[in-house]
């Protein structure tokens, strides 16, 4: 209990690094056994103990989970769900909030909690730009609906994995995917009115503070021939296009739209007004060129901001002269002066220093191309989407939880081949794979598996067990459950949800041999307990994501989380009383 305890104080004090706090877990543990091993033990034993968490089914599913969750990123599997919040929102605030609520909701019950919300993040933040609800009134409620959404499932949330796969080990019968989803989604119709209409009221508009300077383009669109929006006037082409997205024909080309179409905007508005136009950022023939490239090579394809140096080739250029060779242009944002500025303002102006490029090409062709033309390329660079295999990715991970959820094969199975087949149909390309896994999850898991059962080898379950029973033994069920997941709670909210799953479910194991309980609702009450991470920035990695986001500081967490903590814990130990007529 001393390591579990200096375990939580690590995390909670936030000095140390989560792996890093991990793996001394586990070196501890090793390093005790081996030279104090249990009783009736040898000092391999402790050894065995201390690393099986590394090798551990609960793990590898885990980690097959998060796989199939970057193959619906990559793929853009996700995107029409994005597409159609748009138009929702557009419509109503209050209407398009609620609705967001619950996609996250859904979502997050097959599909780790992570990657919904990367998703979501520059959603909200694009409708916060567009005259949506401030990103700060957003993004705290729409963490919380994916996480009660994450909580409803066995594979919600690697911490749901991680109690199942410990109460199993203790003895107790598998639990399936949706065994106790009724249960959350009966205790998230009492929540939702709560982060619906409540939650954004506590919390402050950092519009100001957290506003992006959103760096828009000028680009040339190639209308294909078969394209909607040929022949008609550029004011029916504006009623096709985004609405930020600022449109006008090439002079001399007449009053009608034909070939060409010179845009302004963002990135994703330009790559927006591109699809619904039926048209290419650059010339069809390059784009198909490149694409084939990134197929028979298997690397992925980067978008990239680029500025022109001082030193640069392209100084005096048009992209017509300029001769670009491996990368595909998208669009050009000129660094323009305040005095003396004599250049056009379209993408086939001549190119200047300090101007910003937009390209598309393999990261080797970048890279090349920054160096022999004399750029600097910005950091990072996004990844464009595989759509073609959109549909593919979809159908893998509806089939890899299907499978699970009707019983036919453990989740463990089912996971690991979709993960295979993400890799087998290209949907997650091997050599990324690194993306898709957190090393951070990996050992905390592995660390947390390990202390869980040292916690029950030693004998501090039943310890800790009986000192909960002695208190608890003449409380109604309901408030022996609230306890339970009270506890939980509070270690999820300042130290770490795997670490408070792994010592809570042996712990609500033997309490409920003690108080001659069924062991599944206590079991339960911890799994719900770890997900209840509102409170804090610290309880969920999550909760970390948007805190720069959305400017947040402690007291928002507090003041918007502690409410729903108490609503959740009310309604989730009555439904269960109720459930198993405890």
């Amino acid at each position: 209990m001393l390591l579990a305890v200096a375990m939580f104080y690590a995390f909670s004090n936030g000095r140390l690094r989560v792996e890093i706090i991990s793996l001394l877990t586990v070196a501890v543990i090793a390093l005790g056994l081996y030279v104090f091993p249990m009783p009736g033990d040898t000092k391999w034993a402790g050894l065995e103990l201390a690393f099986q968490g590394f090798g551990h089914y609960a793990l590898v599913t885990i980690c097959c989970l998060m796989i199939l969750g970057r193959g619906l990123v990559v793929t853009g599997a996700l995107d029409p769900a994005a597409r159609a919040l748009h138009r929702i929102w557009k419509s109503s605030k209050q209407l398009g909030l609620l609705v967001t609520l619950l996609i996250c909701l859904f979502m997050s019950m097959i599909i780790n909690d992570t990657p919904v919300l990367v998703l979501m993040i520059p959603i909200m933040a694009q409708l916060a730009l567009k005259g949506g609800m401030a990103a700060s009134k957003t993004l705290i409620p729409v963490n919380a609906a994916i996480l009660i959404g994450g909580m409803a499932t066995s594979i919600g949330t690697s911490t749901n994995l991680l109690v199942v796969s410990i109460a199993n080990d203790l003895g107790m019968e598998p639990i399936g995917v949706f065994h106790f989803t009724p249960i959350v989604l009966i205790a998230a119709l009492v929540a939702i009115p709560y982060i619906w209409l409540i939650m954004p009221r506590l919390l402050p508009d950092t519009s100001a503070a957290v506003a992006p300077e959103s760096r828009t383009y000028l680009a040339k669109l190639r209308i294909d021939p078969a394209s909607p929006a040929k022949g008609k006037t550029i004011d029916e082409v504006h009623g096709m296009l985004p609405e930020d997205v600022i449109a006008q024909l090439p002079t001399g080309t007449g009053s009608n739209l034909e070939r060409r179409v010179y845009l302004e905007g963002t990135y994703d508005a330009l790559r927006e007004a591109a699809r619904r136009l039926g048209a290419t950022l650059a010339p069809s023939w390059l784009v198909e060129r490149i694409r084939n490239d990134s197929k028979r090579l298997g690397e992925d394809l980067l978008v990239a901001e680029m500025i022109i140096a001082p030193d640069s080739r392209l100084i005096g250029l048009t992209p017509q002269t300029a001769g670009l060779d491996g990368v595909a242009l998208l669009g050009v944002h000129q660094a323009r002066q305040p005095f003396r500025e004599t250049r056009e303002q379209t993408p086939d102006a001549r190119m200047a220093e300090g101007d910003v490029l937009l390209v598309m090409g393999l990261p080797e062709d970048l890279r090349r191309f920054a160096e022999n033309d004399g750029l600097l390329m910005l950091e990072g660079g996004t990844e464009m989407a595989r759509s073609a295999k959109a549909g593919l990715a979809l159908a893998i991970m509806v089939g890899s939880v299907g499978f699970a959820s009707v019983g036919l094969v453990p989740i463990a199975i089912s996971s690991l081949a979709g993960a295979i087949l993400m890799f087998a149909t290209g949907c997650v390309r091997f050599d990324r794979v690194g993306r898709a896994l957190s090393a951070k999850v990996i050992v905390l898991v592995a660390a947390s598996i390990a202390l869980g059962k040292f916690v029950l080898d030693s004998g501090a379950a039943e310890w800790l067990g009986l000192l909960l029973a002695s208190g608890l033994q003449h409380m109604p069920a309901e408030v022996v459950l609230a306890s339970i997941m009270l506890f939980v709670t509070i270690l999820t909210n300042f130290a770490s949800n795997t670490t408070a799953a792994a010592v809570g479910t042996p712990i609500a194991f033997n309490l409920a041999q003690i108080l001659e309980l069924p062991a599944e609702p206590l079991v339960l009450a911890v799994l719900f307990g770890c997900n209840l991470c509102y409170a804090t920035p610290i309880a969920y990695q999550t909760n970390m994501m948007i805190l720069t986001e959305g400017d947040y500081t402690f007291k928002d967490y507090l003041r918007s989380g502690i409410p729903l903590v108490v609503i959740m814990t009310v309604s989730l130990s009555i439904l269960l009383v109720l459930w198993y007529g405890i």
